[in-house]
């Protein structure tokens, strides 16, 4: 196919998802690129392997699987270049790694997932690297907070389970003064609803596992550079020896192609349930970026192109003693929502959230938490499922 002939990118973005990254006729026509099992790769001769040159020279260092899935994501995320590694946590990891030393100084979003402030607590911290957490609220503020040393900042928007928005092109302003690399997980939003390097993020990373795979049977993380930083990353993540399996990028890049109306759906569902829960009794506060009533509304509606389906809610328990006993029994009164981590597949699922960790920001919610990923059913069944929850926990 010549480059006239490829598909534009003024192209819709589902139009883009169905499309991008692979050339059927680069493959006799099959519309789903083979799956290339390998580590070894033949060189034609001596020459050709002393120079590496030729485009495979082994599997850890990209196939045409591999490829087809990164040419996808860079397509999406306006990125130099996209790495691919086992997991979400992994692509956060690797990132920080790849642009941290010994001695430098990293802010983190006070909000971040919280197995990525574990690695930051136990092995930067081992490793070295001064860590210390901001209040995501903080906007052009965290000026006051940057150091000499100060190399990276790290961004979550929507933060996890409590969804505070970020001021991102503020701070991006500020790192980009000091020479900071900016990295943020952006997840939730998926790069159909938020571009961060369109808005002057460095590294851009999202949890494959979630929304491109979709149907909770897959663990992958991707990690999307701009031209300033993509050589870095690259050098790093070669060094460190993380790979995706070839059968995992495959499903990835096939739930890549559905994404889209899948988010649509996503959104829809995770809104009007957003909207009955502010109604309930029995629920003090609604945490949903798309909601007018979120503290960080503004701030989405400004940068953000859509809204994903997790949120949390509040569920009124002032007062009460038998607080957690009230969580359990409304949780347990699921039926449609399974008890489950993760999200981003087709199924429902909820889980009480834990913010023990958090170290700027309190759990001053006047209740506890509890966090909701709206699947692909039908609105009424999953509001009648969340009823029969709440008329359960009553009874606790």
């Amino acid at each position: 196919m010549s480059e006239t002939e490829r598909p534009s990118l003024s192209l819709g973005e589902n139009t883009r998802l169905v499309r991008a990254g692979y050339d059927p006729f680069d493959h006799h026509g099959f519309i789903n690129p083979p799956v290339v099992h390998a580590s070894t790769v033949l060189f034609p001769d001596a020459e050709t392997m002393a120079k590496h040159d030729q485009k495979y020279t082994y599997a850890t260092r990209g196939t045409p699987t591999s490829d087809a899935l990164t040419d996808a994501i860079n397509e999406l995320e306006g990125a130099t270049g996209t790495v691919l590694v086992p997991s979400g946590l992994a692509a956060v990891t690797v990132a920080l790694l790849a642009y941290l030393s010994p001695g430098d100084h990293a802010l983190i979003v006070d909000s971040v997932y919280g197995n990525v402030r574990h690695f930051c607590d136990t092995m930067l911290v081992r490793f070295g690297v001064q860590v210390e957490y901001y209040n995501p609220a903080i906007g052009s503020e965290i000026e006051k907070m940057f150091r000499p040393n100060t190399r990276l900042v790290h961004l979550e928007a929507p933060g996890s389970n409590t969804f505070e928005m970020q001021d991102v092109p503020a701070i991006v302003a500020v790192a980009r003064r000091h020479e900071a690399v900016v990295t943020m997980d952006n997840t939730w939003a998926t790069p159909l609803f938020f571009k961060p390097l369109d808005f002057g993020v460095d590294v851009s990373i999202q949890a494959s596992t979630k929304y491109p795979a979709g149907h909770a049977d897959i663990l992958l993380g991707s990690i999307s550079a701009n031209e300033r930083t993509w050589k870095r990353l690259k050098q790093a993540n070669g060094a460190l020896g993380f790979c995706a399996a070839p059968d995992d990028i495959y499903q990835v890049l096939r739930g890549l192609r559905t994404m889209g109306v899948r988010l649509e759906r996503h959104q829809s569902s995770a809104l009007a349930i957003a909207e009955w829960l502010e109604a309930q009794a029995e629920v003090e506060q609604v945490l949903y970026p798309a909601l007018p009533s979120f503290a960080g509304h503004s701030l989405w509606a400004r940068d953000f192109k859509g809204a994903s389906g997790v949120l949390s809610f509040v569920l009124s328990t002032a007062g009460e003693k038998s607080a957690r006993r009230k969580s359990h029994a409304f949780l347990d009164g699921l039926r449609l929502f399974g008890l489950g981590y993760s999200w981003g597949g087709f199924q429902s699922l909820a889980l009480e959230v834990d913010l023990s960790d958090r170290t700027v920001l309190a759990n001053s919610y006047g209740g506890l938490l509890i966090r909701l990923q709206v699947g692909l059913e039908d609105v009424k069944d999953l509001i009648n499922d969340l009823k029969r929850a709440f008329e359960a926990a009553k009874g606790a």
